[in-house]
């Protein structure tokens, strides 16, 4: 019956189209629409068919998505064709992400084209510009309050700008990532200002009520993101004399999805990108996308629903363009944003592994594997077309959402283990040399997240201080055994700008009336770049970090193994210190990478015959792709030392 319906009311669609675009030529979009067209009319039906209006919205719908295909130049057109005929080619082991704020990274849109023989250089070639979308000076958290969703901020640059940055580096094989804030809206918005003049086509693009009967309902099962700074979930606008949805920051208004006219906009938004000739839209806060009384209002089905007609849309419009999944979620939530009951992504093809950054971080503090192994382990497979980000540092906090049972099944009570990693890393436990600042403390029940730069909480800055060469070797160890970790672990490996560097905490944020009250400022930088000079003068922080990841970034591109196709398989060790898996191609399973890692400051050892369970046979010696060396076992083992990372080589 949806199948009869769907397909009488694509002709009557397609038949009454604005002339411009019948006589354009469309034959790829007529082909992409015929093939999805039944799946976004089947989710448009379960989110909005009860509506009158919905045969006029799927007529809007359709219009967005020929106009903005009919937009899409030749170079991107062609750039189409290529990708759906190698639909798995972001799965491959060549790509090595970075992410940075462009004020930070070189000052502004024109400073980072000045700069992108550096990605070349170090063998990035997947750049994650962090928002750059107009907002405003002051209440714009980060760049995520936006106010035009087609503009760039004029701080940073220009729309030509931002164009002519992305063709250079489509001419050097760079691939560009840009956000879209899907969830919600600065205040200063066009449509937030006319929903506080009271023009209810506007008004209906937001949670607004005219007392607290609704919101209490709401906030009874709601938590709150930012308890501390911004308590509750709605906030009284004295212009529009209503209550709003404001579940990040009171200027942050959501956006309600329950109207399909917000639904068509945003997807009217990231095809306009994508046009632009961004590769990969990062969707912003997309657990938070369908809000209903009696629940957490995140995880929603209906926000599942709402991704998938997002990505049905723009594989008719711009296949060649993925998307990002930002869900720091459970676990077990997490996974689902790549669509459930699949075998390709529905979804998002790429979400953070955050879960695995965060547990990088367990084992670094308690020089400990047993978490880190166990809650791999019991996270489900990804989907055939679908990867991680996997990252060890962002602009962001750590937040240590790993699963209680977990926690409890390695022998840690799970709340006093939680207090102890944030005393850890803030400076609470004694005998830490982690510099980091706690960030979102409850006061009420002592919860926290981390703020601090990758080299900070790694030890580098207390090293530096006490000028302890010892204890410098240490945390420049523990940075490049967590970056060779996420270069090998199965996905894509995305750098955090600065990292590569050994860059410290930036406590100038307190100086900044702005900012002085989130910590996560800290590990925002500003890249010093007379300092960055010095990645070519031996024997220098810099030249240390910069040269040794070069060389692992340049050898993970040889192995075929490290690309993403659920090749990996953990190994159990008896060692608590040592985490071990291999990766292996699926047409030579025999012939296997063994990724060892030791998180302790003493040398440890792997038996011969654990690692016969990988090597299919007890052998007396390996050979190290990361240095070139052979290992020989000694007295039956293969030893790592201190803080030691291999990527073995099993077979000839």
């Amino acid at each position: 019956m949806y199948e009869q319906v769907s397909h009488s009311l694509l002709n009557s669609i397609l038949n009454t189209l604005p002339a411009d675009l019948i006589k354009s030529d469309l034959r790829h979009f007529y082909t992409r629409l015929g093939a999805n067209f039944y799946a976004i009319y089947s989710l448009m039906k379960q989110l909005y068919g009860q509506r009158d209006d919905f045969n006029e919205h799927m007529q809007k719908l359709v219009e967005v998505m020929a106009r903005q295909y009919q937009k899409r130049s030749q170079t991107l057109h062609e750039l189409d064709l290529m990708r759906e005929k190698n639909h798995n080619w972001f799965l491959d082991q060549q790509w090595v992400g970075m992410a940075l704020y462009s004020d930070g990274f070189a000052g502004d849109l024109q400073g980072l084209r000045s700069k992108l023989s550096y990605f070349q250089e170090l063998g990035v070639n997947m750049i994650h510009i962090m928002p750059i979308l107009k907002c405003p000076e002051g209440a714009s958290d980060g760049g995520y309050a936006v106010s035009d969703f087609r503009q760039v901020d004029p701080r940073v640059g220009s729309n030509e700008e931002l164009a002519a940055l992305a063709a250079d580096l489509r001419k050097r094989e760079i691939l560009l990532i840009l956000d879209v804030v899907v969830n919600h809206t600065s205040r200063e918005h066009e449509w937030a200002q006319k929903a506080r003049m009271s023009d209810p086509r506007f008004q209906a693009y937001y949670y607004t009520f005219p007392d607290r009967e609704i919101p209490d309902m709401f906030e009874h099962t709601m938590p709150e993101v930012f308890p501390q700074t911004a308590p509750g979930n709605f906030t009284w606008d004295a212009d529009m004399q209503r209550w709003v949805m404001t579940v990040f920051h009171d200027y942050q208004w959501d956006l309600d999805y329950h109207n399909p006219a917000v639904f068509i906009d945003m997807l009217d938004i990231i095809l306009f990108w994508s046009n632009q000739g961004v590769d990969i839209i990062r969707l912003d806060a997309v657990a938070f996308l369908w809000k209903k009384i009696g629940s957490t209002c995140q995880n929603e089905r209906e926000s599942h629903l709402i991704l998938q007609l997002f990505k049905d849309c723009v594989q008719v419009s711009a296949p060649a363009v993925l998307f990002i999944a930002e869900a720091i979620v459970a676990p077990v939530e997490v996974i689902k944003y790549f669509g459930e009951d699949a075998i390709n992504a529905k979804e998002c093809e790429i979400a953070y592994n955050a879960t695995f950054m965060a547990l990088l971080w367990d084992a670094i503090a308690t020089k400990n594997t047993r978490l880190l192994w166990r809650s791999i382990q019991n996270l489900p497979a990804k989907l055939e077309r679908a990867t991680w980000l996997n990252y060890i540092r962002c602009h962001d906090d750590i937040g240590l959402g790993f699963d209680d049972s977990d926690i409890a099944a390695v022998g840690y009570e799970p709340k006093a283990h939680r207090r102890f990693l944030i005393d850890y890393y803030t400076g609470g436990f004694s005998g830490s040399d982690a510099r980091g600042i706690a960030f979102g403390e409850n006061k009420r029940n002592g919860d926290a997240r981390i703020a601090g730069s990758l080299s900070s909480l790694a030890g580098l800055e207390h090293a530096l201080q006490s000028g302890d060469a010892a204890h410098i070797d240490h945390a420049i160890s523990r940075i490049l055994l967590l970056h060779g970790l996420i270069l090998s672990f199965g996905g894509i490996p995305l750098l955090y700008y600065g990292d590569e560097l050994g860059t410290l905490n930036d406590y100038s944020y307190r100086d900044n009336v702005s900012r002085t009250h989130d910590s996560r400022w800290v590990n925002r930088p500003k890249l010093d770049w007379n300092r960055a000079e010095k990645r070519h003068e031996p024997g220098t922080i810099e030249y240390r970090v910069f040269t040794a990841l070069k060389k692992l970034i340049a050898i993970r591109k040889e192995i075929p193994a490290f690309a993403d196709f659920n090749n990996r398989s953990l190994l159990e060790t008896a060692d608590e210190h040592i985490f071990a898996f291999s990766r292996f191609t699926l047409r030579d399973a025999s012939n296997p990478i063994v990724v060892v890692a030791n998180f302790d400051v003493q040398p440890h050892g792997i038996a011969s015959d654990e690692m016969a369970k990988v090597a299919g046979a007890h052998l007396n010696q390996f050979r190290d792709v990361i240095s070139g060396e052979v290992i020989a076992l000694q007295q039956g083992k293969l030893m790592i030392p201190e803080l030691g990372l291999y990527w073995l080589r099993v077979g000839h």
